[in-house]
């Protein structure tokens, strides 16, 4: 709260007042005695830099929900493995989770952002190595690259130095 004195700004702190009329004349007791009752820890403010960049995943991951439906509707029926589709949906849907949940937590500073953080950047990672090894040559290579190189790296790159950063604090 602003106008505090003494740098407590935030802090709240209920009192119990002991006031005994008859002990108001005694000496040592000419005034209300204050007990702290109980105290709220004040959380930490994320530093800029963290909101950003749990700004970013919040955005990303909610951008992989249209892609969702076009991998659920565009990818080949008919392919060799029996739920190509659910496998790869699952894949992102999994990886929009991560980045979600990372990205939340991390713009409120909570600390367990470096747990989803380090499962999204295994995601992005394997997916990245799916996506290049399982394209057909040509195009679809390409773009699986470009993917891997543009999106999914970097994004897994960004996830491992939020884990890293809060295991460094926690030591």
């Amino acid at each position: 709260m602003k106008g505090r004195a003494g740098g407590e700004r935030g802090k709240t702190m209920r009192q119990l007042v002991l006031y005994d009329e008859e002990m108001a004349g005694t000496e040592g007791f000419d005034r209300a005695e204050a007990i702290p009752l109980h105290e709220e820890a004040e959380e930490p403010r994320p530093a800029r830099g963290m909101r950003r960049a749990g700004g970013l995943l919040v955005a990303c991951g909610l951008a992989l929900m249209p892609w969702l439906y076009v991998l659920a509707t565009g990818l080949p029926a008919t392919a060799t493995a029996a739920h190509w589709p659910a496998a790869w949906v699952g894949l992102d849907a999994l990886e929009a989770l991560g980045l979600i949940s990372t990205g939340l937590l991390a713009a409120r500073g909570d600390r367990r952002h470096a747990l989803a953080a380090a499962a999204t950047a295994a995601l992005l990672v394997v997916d990245a190595w799916f996506d290049t090894t399982t394209a057909a040559p040509g195009g679809d290579f390409a773009a699986a690259v470009a993917m891997a190189l543009g999106a999914e790296l970097p994004l897994a790159a960004l996830c491992g130095r939020l884990a890293l950063r809060a295991l460094r604090r926690l030591a």
